[in-house]
């Protein structure tokens, strides 16, 4: 049975990744937004652009794995395509992952492609260990993320109007393009419960080649948020069914 949640969980990711993600919408909102912001800061206060690299890897990891994952398992419960998956049959927590490998494996595509291009760019020498640390774990928190805020809903466009709350909170006051010490206190604390916070931060370790150690701990604490975001979204996912 669980060797075939495993190709379920496979195939899935491979069919979202064919249907939905390789396309260019997709494309554009993962690479092309975090890329036009990170510039628009740079533009109007210049400085050294290294320090606007790990903002601009995490936002890369943030929109890319919900470009598509916030709303296609709405959309797949409308079209009746998401009742033929457990048909097959596959759990609902097989679903829910294979949606999560597919927005995380889409990210990784996007997130690498903007990170060689960075680091050779200008010349950075990083801790390519440390940056798996902190990539991989932030890939399956935010798609578990995108994934949680989809089952929330019903519809498509709620579902994308829901992302969008988180997302771009999470541009403002995770320490992007503006330092969380140079925040008042109170939104201090807001960001320290934010996920894109220990991405941004880990990256800046990672980056800089800092202890492993403080980079592991944003890596666990990253882990511990997806697991955290993806056993509610698999409990909501079997609602939908009951």
């Amino acid at each position: 049975m669980w060797q075939d949640n495993l190709r379920g969980i496979y195939y899935i990711a491979l069919k979202d990744m064919r249907t939905y993600y390789l396309k260019p919408p997709s494309i554009s909102w993962g690479i092309v937004f975090p890329v036009v912001w990170i510039l628009a800061f740079y533009l109007r206060s210049p400085r050294a652009f290294e320090d606007l690299v790990p903002g601009l890897i995490a936002m890369t990891i943030l929109f890319s794995t919900t470009a598509a994952e916030a709303v296609v398992i709405n959309f797949e419960l409308r079209i009746g395509s998401l009742e033929r998956l457990l048909l097959a049959p596959l759990t609902f927590s097989a679903v829910l992952l294979g949606k999560v490998l597919g927005g995380a494996v889409f990210g990784l595509l996007m997130t690498t492609l903007v990170t060689i291009v960075s680091v050779v760019g200008l010349g950075l020498h990083v801790n390519v260990a440390q940056l798996a640390l902190i990539i991989i774990p932030s890939l399956f928190a935010f798609s578990a993320m995108g994934a949680l805020l989809c089952v929330m809903v019903r519809e498509v466009f709620e579902a994308q109007t829901l992302a969008n709350l988180p997302r771009f909170l999470m541009m403002f006051l995770s320490g992007v393009s503006y330092p969380i010490s140079a925040m008042p206190q109170l939104l201090q604390y807001v960001a320290y419960l934010l996920p894109l916070t220990y991405t941004v931060d880990g990256l800046r370790h990672a980056l800089s080649s800092s202890d492993t150690v403080l980079v592991l701990i944003d890596s666990l604490i990253l882990i511990a948020v997806a697991v955290i975001f993806t056993a509610p979204a698999i409990k909501l996912l079997r609602r939908k069914f009951i």
